[in-house]
């Protein structure tokens, strides 16, 4: 008998990357598919709300195409799989339905090799592609340090078992408000020291160690310098990272499509002018040859054909509209109106990374749930 079939956060990556095509079919409400949903350059979408097809899928048969693999898409999964043996029953084959629903493809983590540092060292990014956050591993001399860890820190942990490398340094560039840090219970659970700029961290209640401007992290024996950057502008603390002289690991300040907003703390018009003057005249005076690494990406189009999100600095200053406003009259109004939604649940993200929440494992997947809305398109 022919059946449904699940299909892996991993599994679907190719058809978003890649040549194959996918009929997807989301049957969650209309005002979150709306919201959040599974796009890609070879997927055709539809969206019929599950509560329409609770007596059959016999109307929207001639909606679903019998030449190329159908995906079915809800919250959590039940839904879908109902929905996909409903189709198997119409003999379409290579039906499937995505394991674990949207909360599955939230928490999915890519891993890409960025490129090399010298005496060997490397760096990695790990990509949530579902919902467009960006954290990093540099590793030198089987040590490593990790930026903008995701809330899920498995991944992390399966690599450095797997390569035989000691997590040391945990960072986050800021205080985040689009997804749960995983960084300071990493650093707890393998005795490593979490680094928070200080600017953001004022109301924590946890130990940490300052993330200042002139403050040199190595790695490996001293064969990589990490060098903060002191970048305010999407937060008063914000930091930015050069990586072996190579790399710019910009948080939320820079990413290639977009800038950060100066919103999500409720100060924007008090950090206007940190944000033009980080944008402006620091990253301006940086070497142009850096390559930026940021800590978000907005869409797919931001992805290289090897799956990563990264661009030349000097490009950016050419290419992204965020960084070509002359009139500060422009860019001021440019970044406090018209801004996209605020993050769902960003307050309670906010003070869950300051340690003054400490939701339940359900409750902080609900709290994350939907796309990242850290940016300001121009």
């Amino acid at each position: 008998m022919i059946k449904a079939h699940p299909m892996s956060a991993e599994e679907l990556m190719p058809y978003l990357l890649g040549n194959k095509e996918l009929f997807l079919l989301d049957v969650r409400n209309e005002e979150d598919y709306k919201s959040w949903k599974i796009e890609g350059k070879n997927i055709e979408s539809l969206n019929i709300p599950y509560f329409d097809l609770l007596d059959g899928v016999d109307d929207i048969l001639p909606q679903i195409p019998s030449d190329k693999p159908i995906l079915v898409v809800c919250a959590k999964e039940g839904s879908s799989i109902f929905v996909a043996e409903q189709l198997v029953e119409h003999k379409r084959n290579e039906i499937y339905y995505l394991a674990g629903g949207m909360k599955a493809w939230s928490e999915h983590l890519e891993l890409v090799k960025v490129g090399d540092l010298d005496h060997g060292a490397a760096i990695y990014q790990f990509v949530r592609v579902g919902k467009g956050c960006l954290s990093y591993m540099v590793v030198s001399n089987k040590e490593a340090l990790i930026v903008d860890s995701a809330r899920m820190i498995s991944p992390y942990e399966e690599f450095a078992d797997q390569n035989g490398v000691t997590i040391k340094h945990l960072v986050d560039t800021h205080l985040h408000a689009d997804h749960i840090s995983g960084g300071r219970r990493l650093a707890h659970k393998v005795n490593a020291t979490y680094w928070l700029p200080p600017k953001d961290a004022e109301e924590a209640t946890f130990v940490y160690s300052a993330l200042d401007e002139g403050t040199v992290i190595n790695i490996g024996k001293m064969t990589v310098k990490v060098s903060p950057l002191y970048s305010p502008g999407h937060t008063i603390g914000s930091t930015s990272l050069i990586v072996g002289d190579k790399y710019l690991l910009s948080g939320d300040i820079l990413f290639t499509e977009s800038i950060g907003r100066p919103d999500l703390a409720g100060k924007a018009e008090d950090w206007v002018n940190d944000l033009r003057t980080t944008l402006y005249s620091k990253y301006k005076e940086l070497d142009q040859d850096l390559v930026v690494l940021p800590a978000h990406f907005g869409s797919l189009t931001e992805l290289n054909p090897d799956g990563s999100v990264s661009a030349r600095l000097g490009d950016l200053f050419l290419s992204n509209a965020g960084l070509n406003v002359g009139n500060e009259h422009d860019f001021r109004q440019m970044v406090t109106e018209n801004l996209p939604p605020q993050p769902h649940a960003y307050q309670e993200i906010r003070q869950t990374n300051l340690g003054n929440l400490n939701p339940a494992e359900d409750e902080q997947q609900d709290m994350e749930i939907g796309p990242n809305r850290c940016a300001v398109h121009g």
